[in-house]
């Protein structure tokens, strides 16, 4: 019998405590970045950084995330306890961001950059795989919740950091070395809870952990599966939508419309709370209507509003239309991550989530290069019309990708 089991056997539902622990892990992995983009107007206006260089920050991160995602993802299923490289995950990612808070040289930004992007690979690997196999008849839902713990990081963070600089004077540096504390108790709290548990309880007819040499053996699968081509491809140009606006738009607030920190962040605020209304809203729909559905409509969405946010340019429109793009933006991601999950054996989940976040990544990567290229030869605002050709190419893979087996099932059912 062969070590990889296919993606339709599943194991039984069970309570959702363990979904709320990982979800505000989740969250956390979130904060620390989404405070940095805050903090980036007056880590540039300190440090004397052009647009491009600012970009050069992030793109060392992402393509940090787009060389190490794919071993992580092998590490990760040849590994058993998850627990503890959640919170291994977690204690990586604060350590880089406190390094900078006591750092005023160029490249030790750039360098701890790179190691946020190398730990912050460890969590999704991990956390994701071991969601979809705990809750497979709700694996939409579940990813949605956890994608929420994200949103929620995203959107409090910049409230957060808005408000120390703001109105208790701290500098951005204080900022980053105060940011650490959370991060830490959080990666306890997991090692506590989730330290010494494995993907699901003997009794589960789960996938058989695999070791590293039958991880190894079993890889050329994934490359040869195309759904997880496509849906990987189309997530490398969604995620270079994405980190292009959580860069550039706190920079296009700041320094086209005159915001201050504290406005940047509520700015920021309601682009995350509206990504945390429409992730559950997507992932049931989703669970109900097929995940092609609901990301064709959400990407197709995106590219309007971003069109029209350019067409505000500092008109109070604008603002408005910032809501509305994280309402349809971040309804993606989690039906995206569901949708590889259906397509993937869940012993090569780790593998299958690292190979898309790799890919990604490195669209990631690329986003924040050619925006910083574009803002410092043609303005800020140029940088949205680059970002919503971005979506409309994600959106075009999917329109062409191939049929899958789950959807035609679906539709026989």
């Amino acid at each position: 019998m062969s070590a990889v089991v296919s993606p339709s056997e599943a194991p039984a539902a069970r309570s959702m405590s363990e979904v709320w622990v990982i979800t505000i892990g989740h969250a956390l992995t979130h904060w620390y970045p989404a405070t940095f983009y805050v903090l980036l107007p007056l880590i540039g206006n300190e440090m004397g950084l052009s647009y491009g260089q600012i970009g050069m920050i992030l793109t060392a991160q992402y393509l940090a995330g787009a060389i190490s995602n794919l071993p992580g993802g092998m590490f990760v299923d040849s590994v058993g306890r998850k627990g503890l490289l959640m919170a291994t995950s977690l204690f990586w990612i604060g350590v880089p961001y406190l390094i900078m808070g006591f750092s005023n040289a160029y490249w030790v930004m750039v360098t701890c950059s790179a190691l946020i992007g190398i730990g912050n690979n460890l969590w999704h690997p991990t956390a994701i795989p071991w969601l979809g196999q705990r809750y497979p008849e709700r694996k939409g839902l579940v990813m949605a919740w956890h994608g929420m713990g994200g949103n929620v990081g995203d959107a409090l963070a910049p409230i957060a950091a808005g408000a120390l600089v703001t109105y208790l004077t701290f500098s951005w540096r204080h900022v980053m070395i105060v940011n650490i504390l959370p991060g830490v108790v959080m990666a306890i709290m997991i090692l506590w809870y989730l330290g010494k548990t494995t993907a699901a309880p003997k009794k589960d007819p789960v996938a058989p952990q695999l070791s590293a040499k039958e991880v190894l053996k079993a890889l050329p699968s994934l490359f040869r599966n195309r759904t997880l081509v496509f849906l990987s491809t189309s997530s490398a140009f969604r995620s270079m939508t994405q980190n292009g606006i959580m860069a550039f738009l706190p920079l296009y607030l700041a320094k086209e419309m005159g915001y201050s920190p504290w406005l940047v962040g509520l700015s920021m605020f309601s682009l995350q709370a509206a990504g945390f209304i429409a992730a559950p809203i997507a992932g049931h729909m989703s669970d109900k209507v097929g995940r092609r559905n609901v990301i064709m409509s959400s990407m197709i969405m995106t590219g309007a509003v971003l069109a029209f946010m350019v067409f505000a340019g500092r008109s109070p429109l604008f603002v408005g239309f910032i809501a509305m793009l994280g309402f349809f933006l971040f309804a993606i991601r989690p039906v995206l991550q569901a949708w590889l999950l259906d397509a993937t054996p869940k012993n090569l989940g780790g593998s299958a989530i690292g190979a898309m976040f790799g890919v990604q990544a490195l669209g990631s990567a690329i986003g924040p290069l050619v925006c910083g290229a574009i803002a410092d030869s043609y303005g800020l605002l140029s940088t949205f019309w680059f970002l919503a050709v971005t979506i409309i190419l994600a959106n075009l893979l999917v329109f062409v990708m191939p049929t899958t087996p789950q959807e035609t099932a679906a539709q026989k059912a």
